[in-house]
């Protein structure tokens, strides 16, 4: 799913970090560079302005070549659905499934394969999120890595640094800065039709 669906909406279009805040709210800090917004290493994570409950999710990283750097050190940032489950983006090319690897619902449930490409090439990830529910029913994630199937599972609680709050509450989507100068693109979100 790389074209953008007439229902979607565009969170980042190659140019503008217009749908994107810091933490405070204010404007977001990273910079964009040739259609990429790319992690300012210091300047905290990204927000999506708008919250949201269930949706589809679809965008792009490209990770440095971090030589060396080891384990979390390796091109580390994530995505956080609902600013609550993070799912690691990192330099894990070559390595087993593991619960901090690429791919991985950070230290919950590892993928069920590793998809990670090498560094310095475009990777997809594509999520079907449905939202945690009053009755007590827990969030739910379906997620592929470059085409693989990577997750289909429910989450049993958030990741660490998770927004705090109320899980069935909607949130925003977040992209972490962990230090690395990893880039994301087309990022396009579906929220799910209201009923």
């Amino acid at each position: 799913m790389t074209e953008l669906p007439p229902s979607a909406l565009a969170l980042f279009d190659g140019r503008y970090l217009d749908a994107w805040v810091d933490a405070q709210g204010h404007a977001a800090a990273w910079r964009v560079d040739d259609g990429a917004m790319v992690v300012q290493p210091g300047r905290g994570d990204v927000f999506a302005r708008r919250p949201f409950s269930d949706f589809i999710l679809h965008l792009e990283f490209w990770l440095p070549h971090m030589p060396g750097a080891t384990g979390q050190e390796r091109a580390n940032s994530g995505v956080y659905l609902q600013g609550r489950y993070e799912l690691q983006v990192l330099d894990s090319f070559g390595q087993p499934p593991a619960d901090d690897g690429c791919g991985a619902l950070y230290k919950i449930a590892a993928p069920l394969v590793n998809a990670c490409r090498r560094p310095q090439v475009w990777q997809n990830l594509d999520v079907t999120f449905t939202a945690a529910r009053a009755e007590g029913g827990r969030a739910r994630l379906v997620a592929f890595l470059n085409g693989e199937l990577i997750h289909d599972r429910s989450i049993p609680h958030p990741t660490g640094g998770a927004l705090p709050g109320d899980e069935t509450a909607p949130g925003p989507l977040r992209l972490q800065d962990h230090g690395c100068p990893v880039r994301y693109r087309n990022i396009w979100l579906v929220p799910a039709a209201a009923g």
